[in-house]
Parts: structure tokens; C-alpha cells; sequence
């Protein structure tokens, strides 16, 4: 088991091994990870990938995913690469692509074409104006 997300709020099956990995016919959202410091004993890994499909057995693992070559490349071998998977029981695709793209905001993971950020502009959403109950918002550094 592995927490990832904001305040790790996801329990991810894994990490496995990627390489020896078979994949469950269901939907679910998945990190590829690898150790940094392989040489070491901790458990500590970073996330290059994360992903989802509708059915995770035919998203072409553990390598004929359209994106491994570039796993590989940043782990140094396929067989230092891992995969922690999340299924979401009774979540739709929206479901999944918001969970991916709070996970890409959060951990910025090299090998995902698309990246996410997780501030917001006033321009948004509009001027906040407060509750009667609640203080303005703080300004928010413009990036």
C-alpha cells in the first residue's frame, strides 16, 4: 500500500514491480514510479507517470504503453520501474481524470505530456466577495 495525492489522500495498491505485474481487468487510475537511490534499502520513490484507463489489462502493460520508453529512460532500466494502481469503485472516467490531474499537480511527473498546476486567479472564478461568516480570501501569488 502507498498514499499518494494531497495530504495523501489516495490508497494505492503497490508498489509492484512493474515488470512482473499483471494488470486487473477494471478501471482505475496508476502511478509509475521508480527509486531514485536504487542502491538504498528505503522505500522511497518518485513518480514519473500517472495515468488511468477503463480497463487497466488493456492499457499495454508492463511496456507497450505508448509512454514506457520514456519511464524506462528516467528509471535507468525497465526493471527499476514499479506501479501502484488505485481502483475507484463506482467512479466514472470524470472521476478518474480529476484524480489524475490532482496527482499530476501535485507530484509533476516527468513523463506526462500534459501538466497541471493547482492554483487558481481571481479571473477564474470571479471576485470573492466572502460570507458573512468568513474573511476575504489572502491574495494569491501570480504565477
Amino acid at each position: 500500500m502507498i498514499r499518494l495525492g494531497s495530504l495523501a489522500g489516495y490508497v494505492f495498491s503497490g508498489p509492484r514491480v512493474l515488470g512482473g505485474w499483471t494488470p486487473p481487468a477494471r478501471p482505475g487510475v496508476y502511478a509509475i514510479l521508480y527509486k531514485p537511490e536504487p542502491e538504498t534499502r528505503r522505500e522511497h520513490y518518485a513518480v514519473t507517470y500517472v495515468g488511468h484507463a477503463d480497463d487497466l489489462a488493456a492499457a499495454g502493460f508492463p511496456f507497450k504503453h505508448r509512454r514506457s520508453p520514456c519511464w524506462i529512460q528516467r528509471a535507468g532500466s525497465k526493471w527499476n520501474l514499479h506501479v501502484a494502481f488505485l481502483e475507484v469503485p463506482g467512479g466514472t472516467r470524470a472521476h478518474r481524470e480529476q484524480i489524475v490531474q490532482e496527482l499530476g499537480a501535485v507530484y509533476h511527473p516527468h513523463c506526462n505530456e500534459t501538466r497541471y498546476d493547482h492554483t487558481w486567479r481571481a479571473e477564474w472564478i470571479g471576485a470573492y466577495s466572502g460570507a458573512p461568516n468568513t474573511a476575504p480570501l489572502p491574495p494569491q501569488p501570480d504565477t
